[in-house]
């Protein structure tokens, strides 16, 4: 054996010995940013989710998957607050420890983002986790025969609403406390595959979650340095209130089967695998995640959509 090699050879056996510094067995310890992954993932956080009525939707399911991992607090918000309160009611029988509370307001509308930012601060001196979900499908006509109304208004609900919980949110984040003593958050913004590829929604609806997508790069710049991330979460095909007829036709006429068809999957999505996702970019264990759009569409967006056998 050469000497070079009777070197490397030694220097490996000192970096294995039991005698040499670090962690445990001599090897240097893991640099470690989140806590234990066994443990509750935002245990002590607090949350704002918008878009969060629904029965069937991503955001009551979110709610669900924070509380059940600890969070603080966890404000349950629609312009359509008719299940709220039942969502408040089931969260609590499971989660007693976890307050909930819950605003009526549109999500696009500053002045109400504001306050509910603010009345955060006041209650418990910190937020953790914006996850603005609010959206609408807007018009599903060919772009020729849509209104620059409709348009906007779609717009309006799905991006700017995004903007402005962004805007409102991100300082937030950044106040700290003996319990928060260094500036961190995560702001969520569902965005969806149709931001990212074509014909998967219509045209109003897929430029605005384009722009969310662009938003989520563009801000996580401006945020450079202040330990704020914030990400665009893509959905596919789920069965959601926004959805819900699409499904219910599909079993009504026995061709189930052919939901979510043009994903290697072959299903539709359900709304607690967005909210598993939505956990852990809103949980330290993403600390590295920012400014990305992170498709959960069972692989729709990996490829062009065709179906097998009809290529001609």
């Amino acid at each position: 054996m050469s000497e070079s090699a009777r070197n490397r050879v030694q220097a490996l056996a000192n970096q294995l010995s039991p005698s040499s510094s670090g962690g445990s067995g001599g090897l240097p310890p893991i640099v470690k940013v989140a806590g234990e992954s066994d443990k509750p993932r935002v245990a002590g956080k607090v949350i704002i989710i918008t878009g969060a009525n629904s029965i069937l939707g991503i955001g009551r399911a979110s709610a669900h998957q924070f509380a059940q991992n600890g969070a603080k607090a966890v404000y349950l918000c629609d312009y359509d607050d008719s299940n709220l309160e039942a969502h408040k009611r089931e969260i609590n029988a499971s989660w007693p420890q976890v307050e909930v509370h819950t605003r009526q307001f549109d999500a696009a509308d500053e002045k109400a983002v504001k306050e509910v930012v603010d009345d955060a601060l006041k209650r418990y001196g910190r937020l953790d986790v914006f996850f603005a979900n609010a959206g609408t499908v807007g018009s599903v006509s060919v772009f020729s025969e849509v209104e620059a109304d409709d348009f906007m208004e779609t717009m309006r609900i799905n991006s700017l609403s995004v903007f402005l919980a962004a805007k409102h949110a991100a300082p937030a984040m950044q106040k700290t406390s003996a319990a928060k003593p260094a500036p961190s958050g995560s702001i969520i913004g569902t965005a969806s595959v149709a931001g990212i590829r074509s014909n998967a929604g219509g045209t109003a609806y897929s430029a605005s979650k384009a722009t969310v997508i662009s938003m989520a790069q563009t801000i996580a710049f401006q945020l450079a340095g202040t330990g704020v991330r914030i990400n665009a979460l893509c959905p596919g095909l789920i069965e959601t209130g926004m959805t819900a007829s699409v499904f219910e036709a599909a079993r009504a006429r026995g061709t189930t089967k052919k939901i979510g068809q043009l994903n290697p999957l072959k299903r539709g999505g359900h709304a607690d695998e967005i909210a598993r996702v939505a956990l852990f970019l809103g949980s330290d264990e993403a600390s590295y995640v920012n400014g990305q759009a992170w498709a959960v569409d069972g692989g729709l967006s990996a490829g062009h959509p065709f179906v097998p056998g009809k290529l001609a």
